[in-house]
């Protein structure tokens, strides 16, 4: 007999079936027992003998064949009778951490040293779900869009886009790198495709401890030729956005506007109450400037443009009407910073002099360059970071299935 998921039950009433999976919860009255089965699709109540229950432990993996019968009280309408339950992996050790209750207990440490377990909780599945669907919103949302998705080198031969926060390794008696970021590949590639994007890992060997920072996360990234400047990258961002928030919908709420308000540098500075001359926005900045668009505007997003020359890659293309500041952005979520893109400089002369000194550490980035770049752009989105803040949870780890971070290399 085929096994069916729990959610197929109340198409089977009063039909034998086969269902199999995790025990979740066990429940043992004096004259009847009752088995709450968890398989990837939901739940399964099994009523039976206690009897037959009082050796199966929590987490046990069974497959139980029995009665589809209709009953209010359990999950979906459907419970099963009459059972035989058969043992597939019998578990013997005590568990680390609660699983049936509503929301895990323990703390994050424990749940993070017990991660094989913990990921089985409901709503850390949950999360892990709505990762998977949003990206899955990402590619949909650029694939419509004539984009190609492309796989680009993760050890890299140099630390040239940023040289203090790379991991090092040894690659074969030379030194690698692990890339912090596919930006020179999904450059290149624009001379190729025009259009492409990425999912992948990026890693940054930056001393952070905070709830908000991985040393190894998962970027969406996009790169598209043939633009004006940023403004027409983030168009693209914005309708991407809003298919990301189709793809939740299921999980979760998220109300993407269809023009994401702007506010310059500037004028985000003074909005925040921060010194004119700052370089940057702080987190309490971001704070700030989110509450703002929120009051004014009803959006949960807000653009921040014009960033500091000085506080972007060497690869920004400065505003030509003002090069002190860059034709950049960032997109904060919910007071945070979520999205850094812009457009980027495509002339081999203009790279030369912002790089100056000697280029044969970007030599093969620049060739692409000398053969001819059209004007060009991209963004970079974090899925945890993204994940985490939709969800409201405290910490990206929470959203994070095995998270490498200052402290943090196993499990």
């Amino acid at each position: 007999m085929q096994r069916i998921l729990s959610t197929d039950l109340i198409r089977h009433l009063g039909e034998t079936v086969t269902v199999a999976g995790w025990i979740h919860r066990r429940r043992l009255l004096k004259s009847v027992g009752f088995l709450v089965l968890r398989d990837a699709a939901g739940f399964t109540q099994v009523v039976a003998d206690p009897a037959g229950l009082r050796e199966l432990a929590e987490e046990s993996v069974v497959e139980v064949t029995g009665t589809a019968t209709g009953s209010e009280q359990a999950p979906g309408g459907v419970e099963l009778t009459g059972p035989s339950i058969r043992v597939l992996s019998a578990v013997s050790v005590p568990l680390p951490l609660e699983l049936h209750r509503p929301a895990l207990t323990a703390t994050l440490p424990t749940q993070l040293d017990h991660a094989a377990l913990a990921l089985r909780h409901p709503a850390r599945t949950a999360a892990l779900r709505v990762s998977a669907a949003a990206t899955a919103g990402f590619r949909a949302a650029l694939d419509r869009q004539r984009f190609v998705e492309i796989h680009t080198p993760k050890i890299v031969a140099s630390a040239t886009e940023s040289g203090a926060n790379v991991f090092r390794l040894d690659y074969f008696g030379r030194p690698g790198y692990l890339a912090q970021s596919p930006q020179f590949y999904k450059q290149l590639m624009v001379g190729v495709f025009e259009r492409v994007y990425e999912v992948g890992p990026v890693f940054r060997a930056e001393p952070h401890d905070t709830a908000r920072h991985l040393a190894e996360y998962t970027s969406l990234d996009a790169e598209l030729g043939f633009i004006r400047d940023h403004r027409d990258v983030m168009a693209v961002l914005t309708s991407v956005l809003s298919v990301m928030a189709e793809a939740v919908a299921p999980y979760a709420s998220l109300a993407v506007p269809a023009e994401i308000p702007s506010v310059a540098f500037p004028e985000a500075l003074r909005i925040a109450g921060a010194p004119d001359d700052e370089p940057d926005l702080a987190p309490a900045h971001e704070r700030a400037v989110g509450e703002w668009a929120r009051r004014e505007h009803g959006s949960e997003f807000v653009y921040v443009t014009g960033y500091p020359m000085a506080k972007r890659p060497f690869y920004t293309h400065p505003d030509p009407a003002d090069p002190r500041y860059s034709n950049g952005f960032d997109l904060l979520f919910r007071g945070v910073e979520l999205v850094t893109g812009g457009q980027r400089l495509h002339r081999y002369d203009d790279y030369a002099a912002a790089l100056g000194g000697d280029l044969t550490p970007y030599a093969g980035y620049l060739d692409g360059f000398r053969y001819g770049m059209p004007p060009h752009g991209g963004f970079a989105i974090g899925l945890e970071r993204f994940v985490a803040r939709l969800l409201r949870a405290a910490n990206v780890r929470e959203v994070t299935a095995f998270p490498r971070d200052l402290h943090r290399i196993a499990p």
